[in-house]
This record gives structure tokens, sequence and C-alpha cells, in this order.
């Protein structure tokens, strides 16, 4: 099975770095020279340049979880929850091959994020 989730992984990674190549051009510094663009245009191309900077680090952050996953694989500790030790769901992983947490503990880590006030039992 871990040749399967190998294979996942690399596939995903390599669709990735084929995006990235394509959104190099959109990140590229905006001209500012009014007279060869128009202030409207220069706009929208800045603001094309922040959405594409944007989505080259979720691309890079997803690629470092990538890597991550295919070290957890190679040292025996793929599918298993960094914060309680138990499986994780295979469902889950099918659709996030890349998660370090079980739904349970990543349900409780969004909370503490979030800020939300946690239930007695759930508090240290």
């Amino acid at each position: 099975m871990s040749n399967a989730w190998r294979d996942r992984l690399l596939a995903l990674r390599e669709e990735l770095e084929g995006i990235a190549d394509t959104g190099d051009e959109a990140s590229a510094v905006v001209e500012l020279d009014q007279t060869k663009v128009g202030r409207l245009s220069r706009m929208d191309a800045m603001q094309a340049q922040a959405m594409a900077q944007a989505s080259g680090q979720r691309r890079e952050r997803m690629l470092r979880g990538i890597d991550a996953a295919l070290k957890r694989l190679d040292e025996g500790d793929f599918g298993y929850c960094q914060e309680c030790g138990e499986d994780i769901n295979p469902k889950r992983l099918e659709f996030d091959p890349t998660a370090l947490l079980c739904i349970d503990c990543a349900s409780k880590a969004e909370e503490n994020a979030t800020g939300e006030i946690r239930p007695k039992e759930n508090r240290p």
C-alpha cells in the first residue's frame, strides 16, 4: 500500500511543480512606466502579481508537506497522527495524503487556533 501512497504523492508533486513553471511569468515584476502601460492595466498587473505570489507560497507549502509525507513513508510513520499516534482515517488520507493529524486532533487544533472555548473535558 505504501507504494500507492508514494506514487500518489510523487504525482501530486510533479503536478505542482508543473504549475509552478507556468506561474512564474505572472509573478514577474510589474513595470511602472506609464508611457508603456496605463494606470488601470498596471493595477490589474499588480493584482495578478500579488495573486500569483500567494499561489506560489501555497504551492511551496504544499510541496514541503509532500516531502514531509514522503519522509514519513520512508520512516514508517505515514498514516499515524502526529499528536495522538492513532491511525489517520484512510478516507482523510485519500483527500489529503499530507495530513499530519487525525480528524479529532485536527478539530482540536483548529478550535485552539480560532480561540473557541474548549469543553471542560478537553482542557489541559
